[in-house]
């Protein structure tokens, strides 16, 4: 083994070791507990990012209730909420068909995808996962359509319901989907010395159909490098008592939305009667649209700090009787 391969490995050994999402995201991707059944499975994936045996038979805390939840509350409606294409007729029936970003095309297969009849931007992205084989092109003459058509193949071909056994993405038909890309000009310098890049994120922790508090996040560029800030805040909009600290914090406080107050409405709207869910929204030109659905942040395994908050906020959450969906 040459010098170099070593020290990437060496490198690849230590961050198995240290981080929890890149441990969860090798174990998984190895295949090595496909055998195994979901809650089997979850028990281990759980102890190998938490450091915690996962409690089923009484949980407690916020992420043993989203563990439960994948488990024990499969209704089929979770289905269509988990599906980036078929989502979008749902919320436009509830909140209205402004609120949705245009689809330009849908296809089984990246070959049937005709370049030339998209605009010169535009998003493709796989409608049953979250990113791999997105395109996304702000000049389709210089897009590489063959690497395009590739990336695609690869994200259609992921199975992510493995991963985190999220039972919805193993029942989605997978698509590939064409929306109009959006941009905002008003995203620049949403704060001093920090530079957005895409789309700011506005993203409300419903439990049992209530909004209770939400992140509000975006990629930030420093030197060329794209790298993700968030922060955690109130519906009053204050710093929230606790924190992700696998997430890195905004600087400050940015500036609460004119259209704040329908933001909450529509997540309340949209997250009733589901015991936990993750509502989330653009703001493009002043206009809100709906993003996606998230029913297992951080795939169940991101500790709130200080520890008590896990607590607290699977309070929260009051369990369903149980609804077993094979």
């Amino acid at each position: 083994m040459n010098s170099d391969r070593l020290m990437h490995t060496m490198r690849a050994g230590k961050r198995f070791l240290i981080d929890r999402q890149y441990r969860r995201m090798i174990i998984a991707a190895t295949g090595f507990y496909d055998y195994l059944s979901d809650e089997k499975y979850l028990r281990k994936i759980y102890y190998a990012n938490t450091g915690r045996k996962l409690n089923l038979e009484n949980p407690k805390t916020f992420n043993e209730k989203l563990q439960w939840l994948k488990l024990y509350n499969r209704q089929d409606k979770y289905i269509i909420l988990s599906d980036k294409y078929l989502v979008k007729d749902y919320v436009a029936k509830l909140i209205g068909c402004e609120h949705i970003v245009p689809t330009l095309g849908v296809w089984d297969d990246p070959d049937q995808i005709d370049f030339e009849q998209l605009p010169n931007q535009f998003v493709l992205k796989c409608n049953h996962n979250s990113g791999l084989g997105m395109c996304i092109c702000k000049d389709k003459e210089s897009l590489n359509i063959s690497q395009a058509r590739a990336n695609l193949a690869r994200g259609l071909a992921q199975n992510y319901y493995q991963h985190d056994r999220e039972w919805t993405y193993k029942k989605i038909p997978r698509k590939i989907v064409a929306e109009k890309y959006m941009k905002d000009s008003n995203v620049i310098d949403i704060l001093p010395g920090v530079k957005a890049d895409g789309l700011i994120d506005y993203k409300f922790y419903c439990f049992n159909g209530e909004p209770r508090f939400l992140y509000v996040g975006f990629a930030n560029i420093v030197d060329g490098n794209k790298h993700d800030l968030m922060t955690y805040l109130t519906l009053d909009w204050k710093l929230t008592p606790f924190i992700r600290p696998d997430h890195e914090q905004l600087p400050t406080i940015p500036e609460r939305p004119k259209c704040f107050d329908e933001l909450v409405e529509y997540a309340r709207v949209l997250a009733d009667d589901i015991p936990f869910v993750r509502v989330d929204f653009f703001i493009i030109e002043n206009q809100i649209y709906f993003s996606e659905f998230t029913f297992s942040p951080g795939g169940g395994y991101g500790i709130f700090y200080p520890e008590e908050w896990e607590r607290k906020l699977g309070d929260w959450i009051k369990l369903p009787e149980k609804i077993i969906n094979e």
